[in-house]
């Protein structure tokens, strides 16, 4: 037990030295920067040491006490950046997969709610001119004429960049994620919120390793853009941390696409390919592959019955 608990403490120490600390001291550092050099010397090296050195050999600097005060100061600021860029980290997911967004306060529910038409109408667009194509191609095929792929593949891919399926969400990212239930209710009948609570109990180790290392992944690109959030006002001293703020937003954008896609990739093939596996389990004679019919069987067991209404109270005695 003392072993466990050591390595346990080892691996504690390890990621809040990883995801809080250091990214955090990093941030101390350029904020120390932008103080000291400001928008008339943003990159005069020799002011910035001096200053430094200044700071270093003050009395107090220069005493093990104070060595250790600064530490723990150092340490205890970069530790609460880093939870403040935690918690911009979670409120930046929430917004990004916009998974409630029709419950947002009145503003933001209003510029969600005209994101999500314009990108509705985008899409709307662009999916009748794929399905064009694929008309026209199979009208092709079936009086044996050449066909172009080439204009129905570009036509998808201009659907798909919009939102894999139809928009229902104000951002790519939350439609990408979406998608996977529209397509496994669409499919086969399932809701794929009852059902993975129950299909996660019975997937193998591996399996849901790669699905939590893809959440996590998520998790922090979502961190990444708010690094860039806490960034942002260190440009008003200095110039250049605006050029930080906007490579750490793109590079997020960027991280939280591709790992939302990952993820959601992850979440339909497991689903599909183990939701046999659960039915069987449950006794249900699921077909294979899994049938509509199995689908609404098996969302319908494990859906929770609701509960009874409340006894009707009875009139008042005068």
């Amino acid at each position: 037990m003392g072993g466990f608990l050591s390595e346990l403490g080892k691996k504690l120490a390890e990621r809040w030295l990883t995801l809080l600390v250091l990214p955090g001291a990093l941030y101390l550092a350029v904020a120390v920067t932008a103080h000291v050099l400001g928008h008339g010397h943003p990159f005069d090296l020799p002011r910035l040491t001096h200053q430094i050195t200044t700071w270093a050999n003050q009395p107090a600097a220069r005493t093990t006490g104070g060595q250790v005060v600064l530490l723990a100061a150092i340490l205890a600021g970069a530790a609460t950046v880093g939870l403040a860029a935690q918690a911009l980290g979670s409120l930046a997911e929430r917004l990004c997969l916009a998974a409630d967004w029709p419950a947002w306060p009145l503003p933001l529910r209003q510029l969600a709610a005209k994101q999500t038409a314009l990108r509705h109408a985008r899409w709307t667009d662009a999916a009748r001119t794929w399905h064009h194509h694929r008309e026209r191609d199979a009208q092709a095929r079936a009086h044996g004429q050449p066909t172009n792929p080439a204009r129905r593949h570009a036509a998808e891919r201009t659907m798909t960049r919009i939102g894999p399926e139809e928009p229902g969400r104000p951002t790519w990212s939350g439609d990408r994620l979406n998608a996977v239930a529209i397509r496994l209710e669409r499919d086969h009948h399932l809701d794929l919120a009852t059902l993975w609570p129950h299909l996660w109990l019975i997937l193998t180790e591996e399996t849901r390793t790669q699905i939590a290392t893809a959440r996590q992944n998520l998790t922090r690109a979502a961190t990444l853009t708010a690094w860039a959030l806490l960034y942002l006002p260190l440009a008003a001293w200095w110039w250049p941390a605006a050029l930080i703020t906007i490579t750490l937003a793109l590079t997020g954008w960027s991280r939280t696409r591709t790992a939302t896609d990952t993820y959601a990739m992850l979440l339909e093939a497991t689903t599909r390919l183990h939701t046999h596996d659960l039915a069987d389990r449950l006794g249900l004679n699921p077909t294979s592959p899994i049938s509509p019919a199995t689908g609404d069987a098996l969302t319908h067991h494990l859906t929770p019955t609701p509960p009874p209404p409340p006894p009707t109270s009875s009139p008042p005695t005068g």
